[in-house]
Formats: C-alpha cells, sequence, structure tokens
C-alpha cells in the first residue's frame, strides 16, 4: 500500500478573509504526494481517473472467471479484451453495503458515493468520487471535471448531496472542450461571470441575515448551501482565468450526435472517442460516463426484445442468449476504447498508463435488482494488471477502492464514504 508521508498542499488552496478569496501561489507543497520534484520536472503524465457505469447491468457469469489470479481462463465477455489482458483486472467480490432503495435501480445514484439506502424516506446523497477529486485538484485543468452520460441521468453528486448534470450531447461537449468563442463572446462570458459573483454576494448576505431565525434543521440546509455557494464563487473565479486562455485544438472534426435513441452502443462509442480528446488534451483530470439502458429494442443485430426485459432474464437460456449480444457489443466497444488510450501518447508514454479506468455496474444480478458481488474491471492506471482478483468478505467494501484511487490522484484521504480500510490493487 502506498502511504503520504510528505504534506501535501492542494493547489486549490486559498486563503479567505471577510469578503475576500485570496488564491495562493504555486508551491512545493502542492506537488501530488506521490511525485518527486523530479517527477514534476521530468514531465510525466499526470494521473486520471474515469468511471464508467452501465446501469443495466451485466450478466456476472459471462464476466467472472472461475480461476483467481493470472492463469485465469477468459470468459465470453473478456474475449473482445484478449489483447489488452495485460493492461487490466477483472474484480469480483465488491459491493456498497445497504443498498436496499426506493426501487431496484436507485442504487445507480450512489455507484459513486457509497450512500445507503437511495431514495428511501430521509435519504440524502453525499458527494461522489470524481468531484472529491475535482474539489482538490480540479483547478489545474480547464474543466474540474467532465459529466457525461448517454441518457439525461449522470454518476456525478456535490459535495451538498445534489445530482450534478451530465451532457448527452457528443457535439456540445466538443464545442466546450475544444471550440474557442468570438472575442465579443468570450467578453460576455466574462461579464457573465462577474455578475454571477455579485450575484452570489447579495444572496450570501440576505441567506446569512435568515440564518437566526430558523430552526436547526433548517439552519443545517442553509449551512449546506452555504458550502455549496462557496464552492461555486471559486469556481467562477477559475472559470474567468480559464475563459482567456484559447482552447487546445485537436486534430478531429466534430461529432455529429447520433438521432436515433435506440443506437445505444453508437453513442458509447461517440462518448469515448471523444473522452480520448479530453484526457489527451489533459482538458479534464477526473470523468464520468453514465452508459443508460433501455426500455425498447437496442439497433444490435441479433436483438429482438427489449433490453430491459432482457435484463430481467429470470434466468430464462433464451433471454440469457440474447442479453448476451447487448453486452458482448459493449464489451467489444469499451475494448476498442482502451486500445485507443493505449495506442495514444501521452508524455511518450501510452495515455492507458496514466488513466485508471472502472468499468462496471451497481448491479451484480440485474435479474434480482441484486447489488451484491458488482461486476467490476479496473484498466491502466500504472497498476499491476492481468489478474482476476476475487476480494475477501472482510474487504468486500467498494468504496475501500475509491480510497486508493484518490491516493493515486494525489489527495490525502484514508477515507471516502463508508469505507473501512484501503484496497490497494497492487497488493490486493
Amino acid at each position: 500500500m502506498n502511504i503520504a508521508t510528505k504534506r501535501h498542499l492542494d493547489r486549490r488552496a486559498f486563503l479567505r478573509g471577510t469578503g475576500t478569496v485570496l488564491s495562493l501561489p504555486f508551491l512545493e507543497a502542492m506537488l501530488p504526494a506521490f511525485a518527486t520534484r523530479s517527477q514534476a520536472a521530468a514531465g510525466q503524465p499526470p494521473p486520471r481517473f474515469l468511471a464508467m457505469c452501465a446501469t443495466l447491468g451485466f450478466h456476472t457469469p459471462f464476466l467472472f472467471p472461475q480461476e483467481t489470479g493470472a492463469d485465469y481462463t477468459l470468459t465470453p465477455y473478456l474475449e473482445p479484451l484478449k489483447a489488452l489482458k495485460g493492461d487490466f483486472s477483472v474484480i469480483s467480490g465488491l459491493q456498497h453495503e445497504e443498498q436496499n432503495g426506493a426501487n431496484g435501480h436507485t442504487s445507480e445514484m450512489t455507484w459513486l458515493t457509497s450512500a445507503k439506502h437511495p431514495g428511501l424516506a430521509g435519504f440524502k446523497n453525499t458527494i461522489s468520487i470524481d468531484q472529491y477529486i475535482a474539489e482538490r485538484i480540479g483547478s489545474q485543468t480547464r474543466f474540474p471535471s467532465l459529466i457525461l452520460g448517454t441518457g439525461s441521468d449522470s454518476l456525478s453528486w456535490s459535495a451538498s448531496g445534489v445530482p450534478l448534470p451530465a451532457e448527452s450531447s457528443p457535439s456540445k461537449a466538443f464545442q466546450q472542450l475544444f471550440v474557442d468563442g468570438t472575442k465579443d463572446e468570450v467578453a460576455a462570458q466574462v461579464r457573465g461571470l462577474k455578475r454571477g459573483r455579485s450575484i452570489l454576494d447579495t444572496v450570501m448576505g440576505q441567506a446569512k441575515k435568515m440564518h437566526h431565525e430558523l430552526g436547526k434543521r433548517d439552519q443545517e440546509k442553509l449551512d449546506e448551501y452555504f458550502s455549496a455557494v462557496r464552492d461555486l464563487e471559486v469556481r467562477l473565479v477559475q472559470n474567468e482565468e480559464w475563459v482567456q486562455k484559447p482552447k487546445p485544438k485537436v486534430d478531429a472534426k466534430p461529432p455529429t450526435d447520433i438521432q436515433s435513441r435506440t443506437d445505444a452502443i453508437g453513442k458509447m462509442k461517440l462518448m469515448q472517442d471523444l473522452l480520448v480528446l479530453a484526457l489527451q488534451t489533459d482538458s479534464t483530470r477526473a470523468v464520468t460516463l453514465r452508459l443508460s439502458g433501455m426500455n425498447a429494442v437496442p439497433e444490435i443485430p441479433g436483438v429482438k426484445n427489449d433490453w430491459h426485459n432482457l435484463s430481467h432474464h429470470g434466468q430464462d437460456p433464451a433471454k440469457i442468449d440474447e442479453l448476451k449480444v447487448i453486452e458482448t457489443a459493449e464489451f467489444t466497444a469499451f475494448a476498442d476504447f482502451l486500445t485507443k488510450l493505449k495506442t495514444t501518447q501521452d508524455h511518450g508514454r501510452p495515455l492507458l498508463d496514466s488513466t485508471a479506468v472502472i468499468f462496471g455496474s451497481n448491479l451484480g444480478n440485474a435479474s434480482a435488482h441484486s447489488t451484491a458481488n458488482i461486476p467490476l474491471i479496473l484498466a491502466g492506471g500504472g497498476y499491476k494488471h492481468g489478474r482476476h482478483i476475487a476480494i475477501d468478505k472482510e474487504k468486500h467494501v467498494f468504496s475501500n477502492l475509491f480510497v486508493s484511487l484518490a491516493q493515486r490522484m494525489g489527495v490525502e484521504t484514508d477515507k471516502f464514504g463508508f469505507s473501512t480500510s484501503v484496497l490497494d490493487i497492487n497488493q490486493a
């Protein structure tokens, strides 16, 4: 297990006074906890994190090998990844605790947070791991995080437990990432940001007057609001700095959005191509991509039935065979994505080496809405791969892995959500 022994000062550190936020200059203590001065000087690529969740799950008997360790037999879903076997690990045995919620699919709300009982009365979500990372290192890139989805919902949640919107249009995301506005558009954006700060000042002043007149619960809610406003103030300042800088130029045509609602694999591939460009240009280092299923027949040869209905196969062999066609297509698209990351150079090394990718689902058995033993692949990121890692029951908490992933990103922490320890894949 890697343990940070030097103090790491977050580059997003500020001196705060009454009505004033003063950003600090770059200091040696702001180097990532696991980086040395020589590494920083050598221009080694920064670490990146990407989480992809397929919300209708995977039929895990076609994913998890029977054998553990390196000498495992490839399963049907791992066959498309055969050439990349040394670049990923299959991880079984993980789950979040107490995920019974409002319905069988609400566990997708907590896949990256680990909060309990999603959607039930009194439920309040917590921050997702991507946003936890973005809060601490997000100022180093134009976009603190990138939140994408093939549907309207997202995997990302703020520190106040608010769902953050996902961009489902690849063309709009491309525009935001790589297309500069005109001089007048940039000036208008800066004016809007300044107006935003002025509005926030007014709102905060009004809200503080209300605080002492409220009950304890409302005061707590208002404090959460204050925290969210302060976060937004800092982001507005950072956005103003970035909007003045030219966006990176890429040798790629703007994507054309897929209009068909049922072309799930086409949408997945289009988003993944965009992600390669975003990571290659270091536009962001924390990314989520929610892959939506559907109550319809996906445009995949050999599939004739509703996807959601197939996921609830009830062990019907015919349904499982048809579901296998869909999920094999997903893993084939994922293999293509990892191949592009591996063949794209980043500081003279494969982009995959600096990018830790988790790909899986919140459902371990979609047919029964079970959240135990969730399917998960961890790829890239410089980890020791090529193995099937079966996690012991005593260490099965999924958010234990989040702690390790956050540490790899230079975030000093030994706790996230309901973690009980640190799951270091290199030591598993």
